[in-house]
């Protein structure tokens, strides 16, 4: 696979030839803050945000998203959206979540919806060139990846170095008129990574992260739990900008004709109040307590258990959006860790 080596007006044409020939779906300021959207020029593409407001794993799992139609006289059809997109400047942090997401949907049995839309996905992942206020991807083993990426874009000086990870990586790159990276543009992109590796802690943990499975196995009872409970909302807000979480509710709709309909997913959230009420009005966990934990113990417990990752990529964005300042995993692990 090959690394080229371009200047920004290089890129900003490379970029113009993707937006003439596919969809793209890259980060674009929205005031001060930033997401991700299609992108219909090059000079609206923001490499250097610091955090997307949602993760990209919109684009895989939608909000909402129709899973089939069916008639009451009979039969049903699934639907399936492939069609080709390129997502553009994808940090690495949520680059190591949709990996995970991919364990996840392909785990046991294939989500065929899920599946589509990755394997639809071109994704050119871009290092980090401003660090959010809250991230702590340093701790979290997301601040740099330095494989399974179609392209990784490395901003290094005034250039940017273009490295094709995959078949679909070298296709984007193809007619790409710039020279080869050098041994000392490589040598520069790892002083970029282990920079990156150390300003991506703005919250320190104070282990590693494959100590937290065993650490939440002993703190089922710590006080910790129920002391920030007391403040939350149970809004989900930590829920819907998380980039590794993935529940969702599927309902069924009617159209007006009572003929017709869909079923559909749409996302759902472990902190909300109902989440876990079941057939009978019987809800499994009733009290904010128990599912603020739960929240935890998913992440740093049970994906583990299933995938062998911890479910927290330190992306911050809990942090960020929790209105009542509760969310901060770096917090309640160190918390854990000092005992009772």
């Amino acid at each position: 696979m090959s690394v080229k080596k371009l200047d920004k007006k290089a890129l900003n044409s490379w970029v113009e030839s993707l937006v003439a020939g596919q969809k793209v779906f890259g980060v674009q300021a929205k005031g001060e803050r930033f997401a991700f959207a299609e992108l219909t020029d090059a000079s609206a593409l923001r490499l250097d945000y610091d955090v997307t407001m949602l993760p990209p794993k919109k684009y895989f799992l939608p909000q909402r998203e129709d899973l089939l139609t069916f008639k009451r006289s009979g039969g049903h059809e699934s639907v399936i959206e492939c069609d080709p997109f390129v997502l553009l400047g994808v940090h690495p942090y949520d680059f190591v979540a949709i990996r995970q997401m991919d364990a996840i949907f392909e785990k046991d049995n294939d989500d065929i919806h899920y599946k589509a839309r990755r394997n639809a996905a071109t994704i050119v992942v871009c290092d980090v060139q401003n660090a959010s206020e809250n991230v702590f991807a340093g701790c979290m083993n997301g601040a740099v990846v330095e494989d399974g990426y179609d392209v990784l874009i490395t901003g290094i000086g005034k250039d940017y170095l273009l490295d094709a990870g995959t078949e679909k990586g070298e296709a984007l790159l193809h007619g790409v008129g710039a020279p080869d990276a050098r041994a000392e543009d490589m040598a520069e992109r790892s002083k970029v990574w282990e920079a990156n590796k150390a300003a991506l802690k703005k919250h320190e943990l104070k282990c590693a992260p494959a100590d937290l499975p065993k650490l939440l196995g002993s703190s089922e009872e710590h006080p910790v739990w129920a002391e920030k409970a007391e403040g939350c909302f149970s809004c989900g807000s930590c829920n819907l900008v998380c980039p590794t979480c993935y529940c969702f509710d599927v309902q069924d709709e009617i159209d007006w004709n009572m003929d017709s309909g869909r079923r559909y997913r749409c996302w759902d959230g472990c902190m909300l109040t109902n989440f876990a009420t079941v057939t009978g009005n019987h809800n499994f966990r009733p009290k904010v307590e128990d599912r603020y934990r739960h929240r935890y113990y998913r992440k740093g417990k049970y994906i583990p258990e299933k995938i062998g990752e911890i479910s927290c990529v330190g992306c911050g964005r809990c942090i960020t959006a929790c209105v009542a300042k509760i969310a901060n995993p770096v917090e309640i692990y160190n918390r854990l860790l000092e005992g009772k």
